[in-house]
């Protein structure tokens, strides 16, 4: 599962006018379905030197692809057909991990809360199925 998108360097993803770039990767971003794809576009484009193909699947970018995922990622890792997550709910709030599944998209947050991220870390690292 992963789709390509146009990036500017300092992190922006290329909208579809082909002249914005949105902080954050959404329905309104450029897609492609091959890297083939998004080069043509690319080579298209007046200033070529500022954007970069990249990649995005949901170990790099769950939240475009597990649409109930709320709040900051903090790091992601891959277990069999999950993606685990450090998830901070919202700004200032204890630490959880989030489950998403791959197969069903659906999302489950754990039950334990952790202070800070190095707290979750023993979590994040030893989380298996």
């Amino acid at each position: 599962m992963q789709i390509f998108a146009l990036q500017s360097p300092a992190g922006g993803f290329l909208d579809e006018d082909l002249r914005h770039f949105n902080k954050k990767f959404d329905d309104w971003c450029v897609q492609f379905e091959s890297y083939e794809d998004a080069q043509i576009i690319a080579d298209s484009l007046d200033h070529r030197k500022e954007v970069e193909i990249v990649e995005i699947t949901p170990l790099s970018y769950p939240q475009y692809f597990f649409h109930t995922l709320q709040g900051s990622v903090h790091a992601t890792r891959q277990v069999g057909d999950k993606i685990i997550c450090i998830m901070e709910p919202f700004m200032g709030s204890n630490f959880r991990l989030a489950v998403c599944d791959l197969k069903t998209k659906h999302v489950r947050l754990t039950n334990t809360h952790y202070k800070s991220a190095l707290s979750v870390e023993g979590a994040f690292s030893g989380y298996s199925e």
